[in-house]
């Protein structure tokens, strides 16, 4: 049996999972929250997070499915991710 590992971006992670946790279905968040279930999708370890982000789902009323669907559109107009540079900034890894 394997020994979960630590995720390389937890520590940032965490934070954003809080606060998906405690805030609304807003375009920023429902990006950040199927960014972040992509990222911890099959990782074996960051239970925590994997757990907390399926609650989101669940309390903001999604299936997975549903949340792609609204992501795909979200991204399809751009600018979710705009930085102060102008520059489309995304941090899929």
């Amino acid at each position: 049996m394997s020994k979960d590992q630590q995720h390389p971006l937890y520590n940032r992670d965490r934070p954003l999972v809080n606060n998906l946790l405690n805030g609304e279905p807003t375009d920023l968040n429902l990006a950040e929250l199927a960014r972040l279930r992509i990222r911890y999708q099959g990782f074996p370890g960051a239970r925590d997070i994997q757990q907390d982000l399926e609650k989101v789902l669940i309390a903001w009323g999604l299936t997975e499915a549903e949340l792609l669907e609204k992501t795909r559109a979200i991204h399809n107009l751009g600018g979710i991710y705009k930085s102060k540079g102008k520059k489309e900034e995304q941090d899929w890894n």
